[in-house]
């Protein structure tokens, strides 16, 4: 049986396409993602950072204290992904499973490794050879981090986890361990 999710913890949460096949064909696509996103998931968890690649994704998230129990903060992930699959299954008049089996995740254990899966989160893009520089990856939280426009993003314990904004900027530009 898969991990259930616990409050007050951080996860590095990932998925892809069945088949590694896409999940995002159109801009439309990761809109409509991060909009069902935002619906299912901010009542129950923080979003520190993520990415949106064509057949996968990758957050970066905590449980908020005050979330329900492990099986319905699960519900509230799954209730996303399938209302995703149904929208994008119509739009595409396909039938069948979209992600592959239940969602992965992993809980970070500290300060460094959420660091570390921080900057492996932004990096994604580049490291799949899908772009020259992660940093102009549209569907990244990188630049919506450094910028100052409102967010639901923990921006502000992000920023201070890195010791603030230069040196958040400057830890992406330096070597870093593979996760």
């Amino acid at each position: 049986m898969a991990l259930l999710l616990q409050a007050g913890i951080a996860y590095h949460l990932y998925n892809r396409g069945n088949n590694r096949e896409r999940i995002f064909r159109e801009e439309r696509n990761y809109i409509y993602f991060l909009k069902l996103y935002d619906r299912h998931i901010s009542p129950v968890a923080e979003t520190y950072a993520y990415c949106l690649l064509p057949n996968h994704f990758h957050f970066s998230v905590r449980i908020r204290d005050d979330a329900p129990d492990g099986q319905r903060i699960s519900r509230c992930f799954a209730n996303l992904f399938n209302a995703y699959a149904r929208s994008f299954n119509r739009s595409y008049r396909r039938s069948g499973v979209l992600f592959e089996r239940s969602f992965e995740r992993k809980a970070v254990t500290d300060d460094r490794y959420l660091r570390q899966l921080i900057i492996y989160i932004h990096r994604n893009p580049q490291r799949h050879g899908l772009i020259d520089d992660f940093r102009t990856w549209t569907y990244s939280s990188y630049q919506t981090l450094i910028g100052t426009q409102p967010t639901r993003l923990k921006r502000d314990t992000v920023l201070t986890s890195f010791g603030g904004l230069s040196e958040f900027i400057a830890a992406h530009k330096d070597d870093f361990e593979d996760l």
